[in-house]
């Protein structure tokens, strides 16, 4: 079992030396070099670190190889989550495994060297697993969770923006132009995903296919409903500002609603902790009086 752990030991080690080599002692090709005094943002994105994630990744996803169906889940909620690289599936992918395996062995080694028993190690190397596996799962979830939210909180600012711009003679592509550079300290998530509209414009997509992407990178249903009425304004050849200040109206409301919906909730939440913690007190404070006389009553 020693040799184990010192084997284990070793290779992580090794491991961690050639990683931090990897990403500090490696040098720079003479053509990066260059690229790197003409224009950073020309050096090739072969070399970017989640390129070479992805690289050193693609051994352990053999191993463990992932549906077509799931392939594109995972790579939807990647989107949503604010990951837009094609490699971020395999990324993820690697990083999951990796804590799925280390954690579990660090957790058996700890268990070995207290000298717990067998079936008490296996218990904790499977929870470790299990932790592992799970916990890349709820990290995305969160960080999902989040940039939908920021962009809900940013869309407001955004639709009031932009009914400034048109009703100041700007058309819509300027307009949402004008809208992102705006968004950009204040919501960069939202700046983001309207620069990203703007450059699909301009290589020559349709408003609606960009506008349609935007959809499907954020996943946030009223960002859906806000391109739909912008396509069918462009469509149908409606006031645009007009349609965008009605939705603006009706979003306030929605989210007026959403708000007393949450504070109604409150008062039911706050039982829980109020039924756990409170109540005892209170109980235990008004019969200990009692309970002392009682005791002294029958102690004589």
């Amino acid at each position: 079992m020693l040799v184990l752990i010192v084997l284990l030991t070793f290779a992580s080690l090794t491991l961690g030396v050639m990683s931090l080599y990897w990403l500090l002692g490696r040098t720079t090709t003479t053509v990066e070099a260059r690229l790197d005094v003409v224009d950073p943002s020309l050096v090739s994105v072969e070399n970017s670190p989640l390129t070479t994630m992805t690289r050193a990744a693609e051994p352990i996803n053999k191993i463990v190889p992932i549906s077509a169906v799931e392939a594109a889940k995972l790579q939807k909620q990647l989107m949503h989550a604010g990951f837009s690289s094609p490699d971020a599936a395999v990324a993820y992918r690697a990083i999951q495994l990796l804590s799925f395996a280390t954690l579990p062995t660090v957790v058996v080694i700890f268990c070995l060297s207290m000298s717990w028993s067998f079936n008490t190690t296996l218990i904790w190397g499977a929870l470790a697993a299990a932790l592992g596996f799970y916990l890349p799962r709820v990290i995305l979830k969160k960080k999902i969770a989040g940039r939908q939210q920021r962009i809900r909180w940013a869309l407001a600012d955004a639709l009031d923006l932009m009914v400034i711009a048109v009703e100041a003679g700007l058309g819509l592509n300027a307009a949402l132009n004008r809208v992102g550079e705006e968004l950009k300290d204040l919501h960069p998530d939202m700046h983001r995903e309207l620069e990203l509209v703007n450059l699909e414009i301009r290589v020559g997509r349709s408003r609606e296919e960009a506008l349609r992407n935007l959809t499907e990178r954020t996943g946030v249903d009223d960002i859906r409903s806000f391109v739909a009425l912008l396509i069918q304004a462009d469509r149908f050849g409606s006031s645009i500002a007009k349609a965008v200040r009605v939705f603006a109206d009706a979003l306030r409301t929605k989210r007026r609603q959403r708000a007393e919906q949450e504070s109604a909730k409150a008062a039911l939440k706050l039982l829980i902790p109020l039924t756990a913690f409170l109540f005892p007190v209170i109980v235990s404070m008004i019969l200990a009086p009692a309970a002392l006389n009682l005791i002294d009553l029958f102690t004589k």
